[in-house]
């Protein structure tokens, strides 16, 4: 947002301040004026328009921290003059002081030096009151001590001695002291300093050897007209469910970790923010994959162990607890949900949308994420907020967080810069055409509280930083009324949480502040002379642009999104399969992949190869070579599912690559259709086959879905056809009539023999049939009985293909 110019009638510039001071000094004192040390301009080192605070206060607790590592690492190079002395604030209450109040700076100093320090004492020090924000900046951005721009010290009782301090001994300091000693006067921000003056053997005068700096924001009474603040409060978290789930009819889902159940026992990131959030009034701003997730919790779950076998996940009574405070937190409040997985905005409009199909996740996200919150939190939800990371935007970038129905983009000021060169700071709410408003978040606010927030230190700075730019914004234009956005960082740390609860805390008093929802705040009278101008997409940040996803990802989920489509067409439980991977496609585009390309790269191939497992769960058996005997015959061809569910909608076809010699069916190929139940179940498929000529034809089986796509792996064998020949057939048409000739003939002779002995009679013995005394029959005559003659052999029946046959094929003719 545009600077707020200095205020009319307020003290001279720091610049000025230090010229005449400076000048009194050299002037009346002129062994001082070889000990100070020439500061830099205060124009040089103010922030830039748009800059901040972590910018500015980050740079500052650098250059002590450096200071103090260069002093620990090498005596030769410790630090002098104004940062000899290390002085750390770490408590200053109240944060913003009333009239009777009593002020408490505590804190520590250490010698940083490499000489005694004797003599020494801390004491506070009250500057005039700052001339706007930029002036704010300026001041946490300085590092030595600056005559007159820092003020005077209090002096008095309220100052604490050190008899001596030596090199890296640390002490602890703490100073009360009455406001009505201050000596603070018109309503504004004020500098506090804190410094340690004394004196060493090489420089035996006092002088300021430490300085810290901070802001003392002063507010009796009531402003007539308090800023709106709304402060976004995100619950939102990394991915942490993958796209397996167990077979059983619950789907017991599996985690990638047990991450997600550290941040909901006390003490844990999400666990603070919602019992921090849960007492302050803010919007929440949820990822319905966080409740999904945690909602998974609360029954059955596998986490994924080292070697990737599943174990039971342990903590359900955390996620069921987390769960239900949460909804009492929200009740009777409005929900902003964003998108399924918070997907990142900025890398779909850069690199996903040329890729077919990149939009329908977006839309699709938008609407389960809506439902997944409604049905979880039972609150009042709104989708109707898109938030583009870091809130940069350019015209791409709005089309997109646009299209899936939200009318309002969350931006922020260091991106939507103003150019009007306003005096103040203006409401939030921009309309930038196409029925769009930009709600534009207030970029030092936003980045108060990034960095390390562990330190006293860095907490009570951010502190202080936020509350004197908060004021300041108030005073800019106190007959104004305007609304101003906080946005913060994605995912707070526990220590950024609990300092930002500290801040918006002592704003509870509604001074200068009243807090107000997202969604009053987008509908507020937008400032007539506030730029809507959305940048151009050159003017997108480079080091944003380096932490997008490319069109690659976006291609690897398309073509995940493509097997699912095939793969669903065949299952009689298609939702068992639509959901667990559909929703794994929204979290890989999630915006907390954002600097981790490698991560996010094995979680996409991750999600891919397990649905490839699957859908090779449906599968051709291989099948040997067949050898036919005869012009037709039936061949099998088995089909096996190993999925839990069954399988449907699938045709078997079978292609001859040589009809002229094969016909399979009444031609090129035949198919059938194929339904299985699940748990390892084959079927059958039988298909009939005419054989026009000797010799082998290789055959193919493949698998379809009913819109025509092939589906699996083709499974290719030989068919050896051997056909009767006519030469074959006549020697077995012969030798058919030769035993039937032999029959005639044996059948003549047994009738002529039988006559015979009719004839003879019974001395004769050539009637009847008995025999000699000794019972033997008599031999037939020569040439008129043969014995009978054995019948012919058996036609050759051998098996059709000498190999062992594949287990559970056969062929029927």
């Amino acid at each position: 947002m545009a600077e707020a110019a200095d205020f009319p009638g307020t003290s001279p510039s720091p610049a000025r301040r230090w010229f005449r001071h400076t000048a009194a000094l050299l002037a009346g004192a002129p062994l001082l004026a070889g000990l100070l040390q020439v500061p830099a301009s205060p124009t040089a080192s103010a922030a830039t328009p748009g800059a901040s605070l972590a910018a500015t206060g980050a740079a500052h607790r650098a250059t002590e921290a450096g200071s103090a590592q260069k002093t620990a690492s090498s005596p030769k190079a410790a630090a002098t003059g104004s940062r000899t002395v290390n002085v750390s604030l770490n408590s200053l209450t109240p944060n913003a002081p009333r009239e009777g109040d009593t002020v408490t700076v505590s804190g520590t100093v250490t010698n940083d030096g490499s000489q005694t320090i004797t003599g020494a004492r801390v004491g506070l020090r009250i500057g005039s009151p700052l001339g706007g924000r930029t002036a704010i900046d300026s001041a946490a951005n300085r590092t030595s001590y600056q005559p007159g721009a820092d003020g005077s010290e209090v002096g008095g009782k309220y100052v604490e001695k050190f008899s001596r301090l030596a090199p890296g001994v640390r002490h602890d300091f703490s100073i009360s002291v009455p406001v009505s000693a201050l000596d603070l006067g018109l309503d504004g921000v004020y500098q506090l300093g804190v410094t340690l003056t004394g004196q060493t053997a090489a420089q035996p005068f006092p002088q300021v050897l430490g300085i810290e700096r901070t802001f003392l924001p002063w507010q009796d009474g009531a402003a007539d007209t308090k800023t709106r603040t709304t402060f976004l409060w995100p619950l939102i978290s990394s991915t942490h469910l993958t796209a397996r789930t167990r077979s059983d009819e619950e789907q017991t889902p599996l985690f990638r970790d047990e991450s997600l159940a550290k941040e909901l026992q006390p003490g844990g990131r999400l666990q603070q923010l919602l019992t921090l959030g849960s007492q302050l009034d803010v919007t929440w701003v949820v990822d319905p994959d966080l409740l999904v997730s945690v909602d998974a919790m609360t029954t059955s779950y596998d986490v994924q162990g080292a070697d990737g076998t599943p174990v039971a996940g342990r903590n359900q009574a955390v996620a069921k607890q987390w769960l239900n405070q949460l909804q009492k937190a929200v009740k009777g409040k409005k929900v902003v949900a964003l998108p399924f997985a918070d997907p990142d905005l900025a890398s779909l409009a850069h690199n996903g949308r040329p890729v077919t199909g990149s939009l329908g996740h977006l839309k699709e996200a938008t609407e389960v994420g809506a439902q997944s919150v409604k049905d979880i939190l039972t609150a009042k939800v709104s989708t109707d907020f898109a938030w583009p990371a870091e809130g940069a935007i350019d015209p791409s970038v709005v089309d997109i967080a646009t299209s899936a129905g939200a009318h309002s983009v969350i931006a922020r000021s260091d991106s939507l810069r103003e150019t009007a060169g306003l005096s103040y700071t203006p409401s939030a709410a921009r309309p930038i055409g196409g029925g769009t408003t930009a709600v534009v978040a207030d970029s030092r606010l936003s980045t108060a509280f990034r960095g390390d927030m562990t330190g006293a230190e860095d907490s009570t700075l951010a502190v202080q930083e936020f509350l004197a730019q908060t004021l300041m914004v108030t005073l800019q234009d106190p007959g104004r009324q305007r609304s101003i956005v906080v946005a913060p960082q994605r995912m707070p740390t526990a220590s950024q949480a609990q300092s930002m609860a500290r801040a918006l805390t002592a704003l509870d008093d509604k001074r200068w502040s009243q807090p107000q929802d997202l969604q009053a705040a987008a509908k507020a009278q937008p400032d007539p002379a506030a730029t809507t101008q959305v940048p151009s997409t050159g003017a997108y940040p480079s080091y944003l642009r380096r932490q997008e996803l490319p069109r690659s990802a976006f291609q690897e989920v398309q073509d995940t999104q493509e097997k699912l489509d095939r793969f669903k067409q065949i299952l009689s439980e298609p939702d068992r399969v639509i959901t667990p991977f559909g929703r794994a496609m929204d979290r890989e585009l999630a915006a907390s992949w954002r600097g981790r390309p490698a991560e996010a790269q094995n979680f996409r191939k991750g999600v891919q190869g397990y649905l490839t497992s699957l859908t090779r769960q449906v599968k051709l058996i291989n099948k040997s070579d067949v050898k036919l005997s005869g012009r037709s015959a039936t061949i099998p061809v088995t089909v096996q599912n190993n999925l839990v569910q069954g399988v449907d909608h699938l045709v078997l076809r079978l292609t001859s690559t040589n009809p002229t010699r094969l016909k399979v069916g009444d031609g090129l190929y035949e198919e059938q259709p194929v339904k299985i139940t699940g748990g390892g179940h084959t079927q059958s498929v039988k298909f009939t086959t005419t054989a026009n000529a000797n010799g082998p034809v290789t055959v193919s089986a493949q698998l379809y879905t009913e819109d025509g796509q092939p589906y699996g792996a083709a499974v290719r064998f030989d068919v050896n056809v051997t056909e009767f020949t006519a030469t074959v057939m006549l020697v077995i048409g012969g030798g058919v009539l030769l035993l039937v000739l032999a029959g005639f003939r044996m059948y003549t002779q047994r009738k002529r023999a039988a006559q015979r002995r009719a004839e003879a009679g019974p001395d004769g013995g050539s009637d009847g049939d008995a025999g000699d005394a000794s019972g033997a029959t008599p031999d037939p005559e020569p040439g008129t009985g043969d014995p009978e003659q054995p019948s012919d052999p058996t036609p050759d029946t051998a098996p059709e293909s000498t190999e062992p046959s594949h287990t559970g094929e056969r062929v029927d003719r």
